[in-house]
C-alpha cells in the first residue's frame, strides 16, 4: 500500500521480455545472497523536546544517507516530510483539546479509508466503478494524507505488483533494507517520475491532472480547516498527528507486510497476511490475499478476516455511489486454481535456489574425471557439452549402467564405494520439496519441473563459464 504499497498490473500493462525471466545462471546468485541490512531504531534518551527533535531529524537522515542507493536520494524533498514529524512536537506547545483528539481520530480513519478505498483498492486496481464526481472526492481525500497525488501513486503501485519483490521493485524488503522499503524509497530520485504509460486510465481526465499538478493542494487546505476548527491545537495534534499515523499505517504494508504474516497463497514473492496490520490499515493487511487476486475489492477472503474497507464500500454500494465490485474467483480463494506462468517462474527460482548448485558442480566435475570406464564411454569433455549432452551424461553417470560399464562390473563395484555422486534432485524430489515449501496448489509439479530445468541450466551454465574464464 502507501506511496506505492503491495499491487499487481492490471492486464492492459504485459510484462515486457526484458523483464520477463532472470537468467537461470542467477540462481547461484540467488542462493548465495546476504540478508538484508536491518536499520538501527532510535533510542529516545532526550529529556528535552527539542534534543528529541533534533535527534530525530539526524537519524532520519543518517538512515537516508545509508539507503542502497542513497547518492539519488532528492534530500530536499525529505525536508517537508521532516518538518510533518517534527511539527507533531508542536503538541507539546499548543497543548491537546478534546476536539484536537476527535479530529486526530476522526481523521485518521476517514483518510486511511481514502488511501486503501481510494488510492489502492480504487485508483491502483479497478476493482470497483464510481461517478466521476465520486472519483474526485476520492482523490481529493486521499491526497489530503499527502502521499502525493493518485496518478504517481498508482503507477508505483502497478509497478510494485508487476516486480513484486523482485530487484526490480520499487519498495522491497527482500531486496534492500526495511528502512528504505519503509520510507526511504520515496525520496530516491529514481522514483520521483512515474511511467505514464501504465495509468492512461487515470491521465485522461484533467481534474485528475490538475490534482497532480498541485498535489499537495488537498492536505494544505484541511491543515487550515483544521487550524481554523481548534487553532494550533487541531493543526498540530487534528492535522499533523494524524497525518504521520496514517502515513507509517500505510507503510507498513510495503515493510512489514513483506516479512512478518502467514501465506495462505502462492504468490512468487513474499507477501503475508497479518491480523494486527488489517486492524490499523482497515483491511490491507491480508496482504497475501491482494497479491493472490488483486482486482479484488475485499482483501479478507475469509468472514473472519477483518476488512472495513471492503464492509463501508459494500454500503456505498447499496447507496449506489459505487457498482461493479469485483469479487475473488471461489478457485483462487480455495487455491484450486492454476498459478500463472510469471508466479511459477518466482516460484521455480525460489525452489531453484535452494538447491547446492556449486556442490552439485564440483562433485560431477569430480565423478566425470575418477569414475572409470566413463571415458570409454566416449562423451564429450565438460566444458564442451551441450544441454542435450549433459543431461545424457547425467543421466548415464547417475544409472551406473551401460553396456561397458557391466563388462568389467567388479572394478566398477569396488570403485563406486568411494565415488560420491552429484546428487541432482529429481522432478519428485523437488516436488516434495515444494510441497514442504509452499502452500497447497495444483501448479507444485509444475513449479518442480521448471526448477529442474533451471539448475540443470544453471549447471551447465557453470561448467561452460569457468573454462572460458580461464582462457581469458
Amino acid at each position: 500500500m502507501s506511496n506505492a504499497r503491495g499491487g499487481c498490473v492490471p492486464a492492459p500493462f504485459p510484462m515486457t521480455a526484458a523483464h520477463a525471466v532472470r537468467p537461470a545462471a542467477a540462481i547461484v546468485a540467488i542462493s548465495a545472497q546476504e540478508p538484508c541490512a536491518q536499520t538501527r531504531s532510535p533510542v529516545w534518551s532526550h529529556a528535552n523536546p527539542a534534543c528529541r527533535a533534533r535527534h530525530f531529524q539526524r537519524t532520519i537522515l543518517s538512515e537516508l544517507s545509508s539507503a542502497h542507493d542513497h547518492d539519488d536520494i532528492v534530500y530536499p524533498s525529505a525536508v517537508p516530510f521532516i518538518l510533518a514529524h517534527l511539527a507533531c512536537f508542536g503538541a507539546l506547545w499548543s497543548g491537546v483539546t478534546a476536539t484536537s483528539l476527535w479530529l486526530c481520530f476522526g481523521l485518521y480513519w476517514l483518510r486511511m479509508f481514502a488511501v486503501t478505498a481510494g488510492y489502492h483498492r480504487y485508483f491502483s486496481h479497478r476493482s470497483y466503478k464510481t461517478s466521476r464526481i465520486g472519483q474526485f472526492v476520492l482523490a481529493f481525500l486521499a491526497q489530503s494524507t499527502a502521499q502525493k497525488s493518485v496518478i504517481w501513486w498508482a503507477s508505483k503501485h502497478r509497478h510494485h505488483h508487476r516486480f513484486a519483490d523482485t530487484e526490480h521493485d520499487v519498495h522491497s524488503p527482500v531486496q534492500s533494507s526495511f528502512f528504505y522499503s519503509h520510507v526511504g524509497w520515496i525520496f530516491s530520485r529514481q522514483h520521483h517520475e512515474f511511467d505514464g504509460s501504465t495509468v492512461t486510465d487515470l491521465t485522461r481526465f484533467p481534474e485528475l491532472q490538475l490534482l497532480h499538478r498541485f498535489e499537495l493542494a488537498p492536505a494544505i487546505l484541511l491543515a487550515l480547516a483544521c487550524f481554523a476548527i481548534d487553532g494550533w491545537s487541531g493543526l498540530f495534534v487534528g492535522f499533523f498527528i494524524s497525518t504521520v499515523l496514517v502515513y507509517h499505517g500505510t507503510f507498513c504494508i510495503n515493510s512489514l507486510a513483506h516479512v512478518h504474516g502467514d501465506k495462505h497463497y502462492v504468490t512468487g514473492d513474499e507477501s503475508r497476511n497479518n491480523w494486527w496490520l488489517a486492524i490499523i490499515t482497515m483491511g490491507e493487511g491480508w496482504h497475501n490475499n491482494h497479491h493472490a487476486y488483486q482486482y479484488s475489492v475485499r482483501q479478507g477472503f475469509r468472514w473472519w478476516q477483518w476488512d472495513p474497507t471492503y464492509y463501508l464500500i459494500l454500503g456505498l454500494s447499496k447507496l449506489r455511489l459505487v457498482w461493479d465490485l469485483k469479487a475473488p474467483p471461489q478457485a483462487v480463494i480455495d487455491r484450486s486454481q492454476a498459478l500463472p506462468p510469471r508466479v511459477i517462474e518466482r516460484s521455480a527460482e525460489r525452489l531453484a535456489a535452494s538447491v547446492p548448485v556449486e556442490r552439485i558442480v564440483q562433485g560431477l566435475r569430480e565423478a566425470y574425471a575418477n569414475a572409470p570406464g566413463l571415458p570409454e564411454m566416449h562423451l564429450p569433455a565438460l566444458p564442451t557439452l551441450t544441454l542435450p549432452e549433459l543431461r545424457e551424461a547425467l543421466a548415464a553417470m547417475q544409472s551406473r549402467a551401460g553396456e561397458r560399464l557391466h563388462a568389467i562390473q567388479l572394478q566398477a563395484h569396488e570403485a563406486m564405494a568411494q565415488w560420491h555422486m552429484p546428487t541432482l534432485p529429481t522432478r519428485e524430489e523437488l516436488t516434495e520439496k515444494a510441497a514442504a515449501m509452499f502452500v497447497k496448489t495444483p501448479s507444485l509439479d509444475a513449479i518442480a519441473a521448471r526448477a529442474h530445468d533451471m539448475l540443470l541450466e544453471a549447471i551447465h551454465a557453470r561448467l561452460v563459464a569457468a573454462p572460458a574464464a580461464a582462457k581469458v
